[in-house]
């Protein structure tokens, strides 16, 4: 099996237990309401910007594959 089959099957069986979390606890633990994250609500407008979680999934996303990009 080549790299990139284990790359997706590795990835596939991250989704599935992401999956499988979200199915029984309902949401994410912890993730989405982070000190820095931009919420705004008027009236019947309500903006939500996740900024520090987006940028904690980009820290530990960038972390992973170059942990796991390199041979």
């Amino acid at each position: 099996m080549n790299d990139f089959a284990k790359t997706l099957i590795f990835f596939g069986v991250i989704l599935i237990g992401l999956g499988l979390l979200v199915t029984f606890f309902g949401k994410v633990p912890g993730i989405g309401k982070l000190p820095g994250d931009i919420y705004f609500r008027k009236g019947n407008l309500t903006f939500y910007f996740p900024l520090t979680t987006c940028l904690i999934l980009s820290f530990v996303l960038t972390l992973v594959l170059t942990l796991f990009g390199k041979k």
